[in-house]
């Protein structure tokens, strides 16, 4: 299944265990599987029910695939008795298997007596738990294979060391061209201020909180709307990558894939770069003002989050930059949710929920891949202080809550097929690139599992604009 031939059964056997867990937990909480259940009310079979409906078909397939997960559970639990294992993985496997039952009992209450909202939001919640105990053993199993106890490229955050400012002077410095290419050269300059790699997945999480609040908000969604959100949404994340240039530049020169930025080669003067950057702001904020003003509250939040709490204080400063600094890319949900009802809505906050949680299980990959990078620019990222396989834990694990978040949303939102395909099936490749990354240890894999964490969002992205405004 994972495909580099040094995996254990046992831990195949889990990965499939969690990712069979996975697809009923997110089918279940499908808009369309809750219609299904409303037209096959005898359980186990259908017994009376139309056998031509695909409602009725589609219930049916969920509890045949519930019958296969559950004996894939069981066996997976027997493979891990009989292993010697951690005692912690054994109890995770005795809790799922202990659950599975309840999970299936409460299924089948829901289906014969078509039970409230309590019961159903039960059913959902125990089959999260039992995807939340198998990802524990996973975690457990991988740690306890792959993991190491080598301490000795640990650093402790106290003795990184910081970077000192630059001589002031040589900061005026600028490129030595003339005419057409001096011109394109500069333009470039500020383009990559800009930090346009960041734009397309960032408006498109804008995208997805319009279309979310669109289907709630019939008329809410324009042309003009969208067009000033995602206006102003790349004008405000250019401003903060901009400040973010500015506010660097001293820790980018000692860092090889950053050496070359603009105003630390001093191509971009501190002081146009600043101006810049304030332009952009001052654009950015008008563009959300002509939608409404929490838009533009929500945007000048967004810009102030980045350049000064997440660049100035959270990422030199604790362990924890990345999962707290999560929160500058989940707020164009929430402002694109806003641009569009001129409220926080909470199908927009589990929006912001999804993307808050998968920024640590994406950007740790890059971590691990520049971990001597960023530990000659003092910066005390996971990799650096904790080492690599703690790293890999909390990328799995990250990577499970991200999943789970994104059941969360299907629960409230009328979501369908599309989106739970989606984030079935490319949850399944961001997990098989996780599990591998753990046993080949290498910068390849961390890349690996960083385009899939990027494959994952974009398509769920898309998939949450489709559902919403098509389908």
């Amino acid at each position: 299944m994972l495909g580099t031939g040094r995996e254990s059964r046992l831990t195949a056997l889990l990965a499939a265990s969690v990712l069979g867990v996975y697809l009923l937990v997110v089918v279940g909480a499908t808009a369309a599987l809750a219609e299904a259940a409303r037209a096959c009310s005898a359980w186990p079979g259908c017994a009376g029910a139309d056998l031509s409906e695909p409602a009725v078909l589609v219930a049916l397939g969920h509890r045949a695939a519930a019958t296969l997960v559950g004996v894939l559970v069981l066996v997976t639990a027997v493979v891990g008795f009989r292993a010697d294992v951690d005692r912690r993985v054994r109890a995770a496997l005795l809790a799922a298997l202990a659950l599975f039952p309840v999970q299936v009992s409460v299924g089948a209450l829901v289906a014969t007596s078509g039970a409230g909202p309590l019961v159903s939001n039960g059913h959902l919640l125990v089959g999260m738990t039992i995807f939340g105990a198998l990802v524990l053993a996973l975690a457990w199993r991988l740690e306890a294979e792959t993991g190491t106890d080598d301490t000795s490229a640990v650093r402790d955050p106290d003795d990184l060391e910081r970077p000192k400012p630059v001589d002031a002077a040589a900061e005026s410095s600028g490129p030595s061209l003339s005419g057409v290419a001096r011109v394109r050269a500069i333009a470039g300059a500020y383009i990559q201020l800009m930090k346009p790699r960041l734009m397309w997945l960032l408006c498109l999480v804008a995208s997805a909180g319009m279309a979310l609040a669109a289907a709630t908000t019939p008329g809410g969604l324009s042309v003009p709307v969208v067009a000033a959100t995602l206006g102003g949404g790349v004008l405000a994340i250019g401003a903060s990558g901009t400040y973010n240039h500015v506010l660097e530049r001293d820790i980018d020169k000692r860092m090889e894939r950053t050496a070359d930025r603009p105003v630390a080669t001093h191509e971009v003067p501190v002081r146009n770069a600043l101006a810049f950057a304030g332009l952009l702001t001052v654009a950015a904020l008008g563009a959300f003002l002509s939608v409404n003003p929490l838009a533009a509250a929500l945007g000048l939040a967004a810009i102030v989050f980045y350049s000064v709490i997440y660049t100035l204080v959270l990422k030199p400063n604790t362990v924890q930059n990345t999962v707290i600094g999560g929160a500058a890319g989940a707020l164009p949900a929430l402002i694109g949710w806003a641009a569009v009802t001129g409220d926080i809505g909470l199908p927009g906050l589990a929006l912001a929920g999804v993307i808050f949680l998968w920024t640590p299980a994406h950007f740790y990959n890059l971590a691990l891949a520049y971990r001597d990078d960023y530990e000659r620019g003092g910066f005390p990222m996971l990799p650096v202080v904790r080492g690599e396989t703690v790293t890999h834990k909390h990328i799995l694990l990250y990577l499970a809550a991200t999943l789970l978040a994104a059941t969360v949303l299907a629960e409230l939102t009328t979501l369908g097929w599309l989106y739970a395909a989606t984030t079935v099936a490319l949850g399944a490749v961001f997990l098989v690139a996780v599990v591998r990354l753990h046993y080949e240890r290498s910068e390849g894999a961390a890349f690996r599992a960083f385009h899939a964490s990027n494959a994952y969002l974009g398509a769920l992205l898309l998939a949450i604009v489709v559902d919403s405004l098509v389908v």
